[in-house]
């Protein structure tokens, strides 16, 4: 780090920038585990307002959550022979329990399909047991290499949700609808705008029969995945015997899907909306709305406005439209280094408050996102306060969205261009593909660019590519091609 208060700035070393940052606004620290992390409260809060929004949102949708076991037995996940392929190298194996060896031995958790569709199999006998909606809230292992604070760790938290319907097109709907949920989470809540669309046959989810994805551009124009939904078709009813009899009373395997969010959104948090002073988190995200920070030199000045600043965390917390506030009355410690302090952290309003202050009946409120002070008249502060946070709201998503299309490239693109914008600044480039592996998979050797997704219409370009930006051949489909985390 530059020094004790400074950050290392984005421009000059953006992966320098966004671990000091991690750190030094106490989301996370490293544990003594290697590759795990510990989440501490700053980026725990995070994860539960994630958690309190996601979760209402999946049960309007009818579903309902459960818990399955940390530890899977290995030959389930051999079941499915995709599956075991794309995971073999990532899991996690006990081989002793008790001090003996087991008869089997149990992989901890990557993911839960295998666990959970062996119980929906015992569960399911009729059409009228379907359509089955599930979610847990759980960790998972994976054992990663190559580790990074929220982006990709050895353990991470999550949300996995599985469902079994009766037919395709229940499935492709359900599919559907949770990469709706997902979008509006990252976008009214997160404040990150996503591009939605269907993953590629060698980027989707191993075990999947399609794969949808939302993805989001960081300030260093890579992208981040930051969910996922899979249609997975009939493949693990089939390896689990998830059947049921139709009305008809025909025997039939079950349509399944699954979909999850992790804490790596927390990392994409910080990636899409830190500077170089520190955090900036969305309001509808932020653990603490306002915090209130009192200005004062003598002790009975210290008194007053701490009982001022009491009375306005009580009125705004019960106020018509709650606040979540926070009141500084650390001891040895200048308002400015406070100032300081919750800049870093991110909290999206800042009510300083002092004598003076106090003798005009007045707060300033000062914004994170863009450090504007205005002086409020104490009595108009709940509204000032709930509108501030609102717009707050509002333009960073604005502001989010607008830098993604500023480094966004549509139109006819020729390779070396592409190339050359891949090995630059990068961004994200909507480009033609004629569909083949081959195109796809030598466009990821030569610039270690992926097709993040292949565009919902929504997002594709005004007039389609004709030609694969490759090979040149008749273009199949648009896709949208990043850099990744």
């Amino acid at each position: 780090m530059a020094d004790d208060q400074k950050l290392t700035t984005r421009e000059a070393d953006f992966g320098a920038w966004y671990n000091e940052l991690v750190l030094k606004a106490e989301l996370a620290d490293y544990s003594a585990v290697r590759g795990c992390m510990v989440i501490r409260p700053n980026g725990y809060g995070i994860w539960e307002r994630s958690q309190r929004a996601l979760d209402d949102m999946f049960k309007e949708t009818g579903v309902e959550n459960a818990y399955f076991p940390l530890f899977i037995p290995e030959s389930y996940l051999k079941k499915e022979a995709e599956h075991v392929e794309g995971f073999a190298p990532e899991t996690a194996v006990v081989t002793i329990g008790g001090g003996k060896t087991l008869e089997e031995p149990l992989v901890v958790r990557p993911t839960s399909e295998t666990i959970i569709y062996s119980s929906f199999a015992k569960w399911v006998q009729s059409y009228r047991d379907l359509p089955l909606l599930v979610n847990q809230w759980c960790n998972v292992v994976r054992w990663e290499m190559r580790t990074r604070l929220f982006l990709r760790t050895m353990e991470f938290l999550w949300q996995e949700g599985h469902t079994a319907h009766a037919t395709y097109d229940e499935a492709e709907a359900k599919t559907r609808q949770m990469l709706g949920i997902y979008r509006r989470y990252m976008e009214e809540w997160g404040a990150m705008p996503v591009i939605t669309g269907r993953k590629t046959e060698s980027e989707k989810f191993a075990g999947a029969l399609r794969t949808y994805a939302c993805e989001a551009m960081m300030q260093d124009n890579k992208a981040l995945q930051a969910n996922t939904s899979h249609n997975l078709g009939q493949n693990f009813s089939k390896a689990f015997g998830l059947s049921f009899q139709t009305e008809a009373g025909a025997s039939e395997f079950a349509w399944s899907t699954s979909w999850g969010l992790s804490t790596r959104v927390i990392g994409g948090l910080v990636m899409t909306h830190g500077d170089d002073i520190g955090l900036r988190i969305p309001p509808r995200l932020a653990p603490t709305e306002l915090v209130i920070v009192p200005i004062y030199r003598a002790e009975e000045q210290r008194a007053q406005v701490l009982s001022v600043a009491s009375g306005i965390r009580a009125e705004l917390a019960k106020s018509a439209t709650p606040i979540r506030v926070r009141v500084d009355a650390r001891e040895n410690m200048t308002p400015g280094a406070k100032y300081y302090d919750w800049e870093l952290r991110g909290v999206p309003l800042r009510l300083e408050l002092g004598p003076r202050d106090l003798e005009k009946g007045q707060g300033v409120l000062v914004r994170r996102d863009t450090r504007e002070k205005r002086p409020v008249p104490l009595g108009e502060l709940a509204r000032t306060a709930a509108d501030l946070l609102v717009t707050i709201q509002r333009d960073m998503f604005e502001s989010a969205r607008a830098r993604r299309e500023a480094h966004s490239l549509r139109g006819p693109i020729t390779y070396d261009r592409f190339r050359q914008v891949m090995d630059g600044e990068g961004g994200f480039v909507y480009a033609g593909w004629c569909g083949s592996d081959a195109c796809e998979s030598a466009i990821k050797d030569e610039t270690k660019a992926t097709i993040r997704v292949l565009p919902d219409p929504e997002f594709r370009s005004p007039e389609a590519p004709r030609t694969c930006m490759k090979c040149g051949k008749d273009a199949t489909a648009e896709a949208m091609w990043a850099k990744a985390y």
